[in-house]
């Protein structure tokens, strides 16, 4: 699901631009309270155990300063009364920006790009998978396949954004 729809030049392009590259945190911490108040209404996301925020590599994370992805989360979890987890998924290599590649060429560039060392935790949990935007899903798809690999998951996907 997600709780917005992306238009080039809209006003959620805006949006997510000043959160994502200029600083503002208290945007997606809103918009994840916001959120998170309406999934805690509905069916399957009232029965959510935990919140994975899609990871970015050490150094981008660095570079930026925070994960958008992982603040959005926390305003959702403030919202549904559960924890964020950001020490079960990780990316473990790099990636180009997916912003003007097709579907197959996202798709190649992040297979195999996220790590799951303690699957064990996520056994018989509901997971609530995190990320900004979803343009073809190919980055949640593959952290969808790493959470799945080696354990008993159920994974349910929100974003900030849909751009379609």
């Amino acid at each position: 699901a997600a709780f917005l729809y992306f238009n080039k030049g809209s006003k959620v392009q805006h949006l997510i631009h000043r959160f994502k590259y200029k600083g503002r945190h208290q945007i997606g911490t809103y918009l994840g309270r916001v959120y998170g108040h309406e999934l805690a209404q509905s069916v399957p996301y009232n029965t959510v155990d935990m919140i994975i925020p899609v990871p970015l590599f050490k150094k981008k994370q660095k570079k930026r300063g925070y994960n958008q992805s992982e603040i959005f989360a926390r305003g959702l979890a403030e919202a549904l009364h559960v924890p964020v987890e950001t020490n079960l998924l990780f990316r473990i290599r790099e990636s180009e920006s997916q912003t003007r590649k097709t579907r197959e060429e996202r798709w190649e560039n992040v297979k195999e790009i996220f790590s799951v060392p303690h699957p064990e935790h996520l056994e018989d949990k509901h997971i609530l998978l995190v990320d900004d935007v979803m343009t073809t899903g190919a980055t949640l798809e593959a952290c969808a396949a790493s959470l799945m690999k080696d354990s008993n998951v159920r994974i349910s996907v929100v974003t900030i954004a849909y751009a379609g």
